[in-house]
């Protein structure tokens, strides 16, 4: 609980440097993560949770390859406000409730459905995302591709019309930034996973791997 704290504080105080006392103007760069850690007097995990935070608020704004920025539009956003990030938390667990329901039996239905066609994308799309991984790249198209050709491949029309459902899983996921790089390694090794079970056409098995990796997704975002 302490640590939790300790991040909204740190989010708190990089808000009032940013919107009160305007230190850092919108569009501006932020300094590297060593450096702000180092003013602020925290460790950089704690301050990537705060970055996170106001991330989620669209205070802040990363972009990829050049750092973090303070959001242009700042001046016409809503004070920053913990409620808020509240309620993107909680809309983040009940997407994620819903995926850990259907995507794992989705995954088993595609493996025994999946044309030749259709199971040659799934793993091309797999396999994409573990390239923008490994290159550092935003991988969110990727992710919301493979996981959208998965659920086509059931050729279960109500399955297929929970797609938004996974767009929108994602995209909030992402905005959260809630611990990236475990994020990140638990993808390339559960997705592995799930590809080595959807190679094999073992359905039973690619259930199982989905269902893990739905699970370590919401193990690293606290969603419980």
């Amino acid at each position: 609980m302490a640590k939790q704290n300790l991040s909204q504080q740190t989010a708190e105080r990089l808000y009032n440097l940013v919107a009160v006392e305007g230190r850092f103007a919108p569009g501006e760069k932020l300094p590297s993560e060593p450096a702000l850690a180092q003013s602020l007097g925290v460790s950089r995990a704690t301050l990537r949770e705060a970055l996170g935070a106001l991330t989620a608020q669209g205070v802040l704004e990363v972009r990829r390859g050049r750092g973090t920025f303070v959001s242009p539009s700042l001046d016409r956003q809503e004070p920053f406000s913990f409620q808020a990030l509240t309620r993107v938390k909680g809309q983040l667990r009940d997407l994620f409730e819903v995926r850990s329901i259907f995507e794992p039996r989705a995954a088993r239905l595609a493996c025994q459905r999946a044309t030749r066609e259709e199971m040659a994308e799934i793993l091309r799309l797999g396999e994409r995302v573990e390239q923008c991984i490994r290159a550092g790249e935003d991988r969110t198209a990727a992710d919301r591709a493979f996981h959208s050709a998965i659920v086509r491949a059931t050729h279960n029309e109500f399955m297929a019309r929970l797609l938004p459902v996974i767009d929108e899983a994602v995209s909030t996921a992402v905005a959260a930034g809630a611990h990236p790089e475990v994020l990140a390694g638990d993808t390339l090794r559960d997705h592995a996973l799930l590809l080595e079970f959807f190679r094999k056409g073992d359905p039973e098995g690619a259930e199982y791997a989905m269902a893990i990796h739905m699970r370590h997704s919401m193990d690293v975002m606290e969603l419980e």
